[in-house]
């Protein structure tokens, strides 16, 4: 996939207040592209999530158009959004959603099992990296958000894809760590040609973003 295209796209819940929007994303016409880097800047409460969902396919509640490819995401199967989030899409969403119940260990491996994406020893690097190289067996719920963050950062990495969206990725982590983020992503990017697309409500990767859009 080389192009996200984004056709007067507006939240449903914004709908009557339409007039109202100021915005660089909503209610634009505005291509992403595989490659380039974008930061989506808002404050809480302008959709952000909403908006990861949408390319993301999780959520339709929206006026107007998504294309991948020129091919409009509404017309996408069940079968089509499976296979994009295997090969093409890769995100990590705000609240994470790990299972708290299982293992950090269990938690990757169900991402990576689909995708044999990654060898065990690349991951545990990137946990030691990251400063929870000790963290391999213990329970999910028992981290700090901040840990748990970092290993739904590696997850998200559990594959290939041509776009990352990221959703507040270092909203709990301090400097040093979230630069070691930064380094990681751009390191992943670089190899796989692909396009990051952050939003942020003010903390974010320190990257040399292509684009910074308003939301």
């Amino acid at each position: 996939m080389d192009t996200i295209t984004l056709q007067q796209v507006l939240p449903a819940v914004f709908a009557e207040n339409r007039e109202e929007i100021d915005s660089e994303i909503w209610l634009c016409e505005r291509v992403l592209q595989k490659g380039k880097s974008y930061l989506i800047e808002a404050v809480s409460g302008a959709g952000k999530s909403s908006f990861c969902s949408y390319l993301y396919g999780y959520r339709h509640d929206y006026s107007g158009d998504i294309r991948f490819d020129g091919q409009s995401t509404r017309t996408f199967s069940i079968r089509q959004w499976t296979q994009l989030r295997r090969t093409a899409i890769s995100c990590l969403f705000q609240d994470l959603r790990l299972f708290p119940e299982l293992t950090v260990r269990e938690n990757i491996e169900l991402k990576n099992s689909l995708t044999r994406h990654k060898p065990e020893t690349e991951i545990r690097h990137y946990f030691d990296r990251l400063g929870i190289g000790d963290k391999w067996e213990s329970k999910t719920a028992r981290l700090s958000f901040g840990q748990q963050q970092r290993v739904a950062f590696v997850r998200a990495l559990c594959q290939p894809f041509d776009f990352i969206l990221l959703d507040e990725p270092i909203s709990h982590l301090d400097d040093a760590n979230g630069q070691i983020m930064a380094d990681i992503l751009l390191h992943e990017c670089k190899a796989q040609s692909a396009g990051i697309i952050v939003t942020s409500i003010g903390k974010h990767p320190d990257i040399s973003y292509d684009e910074i859009l308003r939301l």
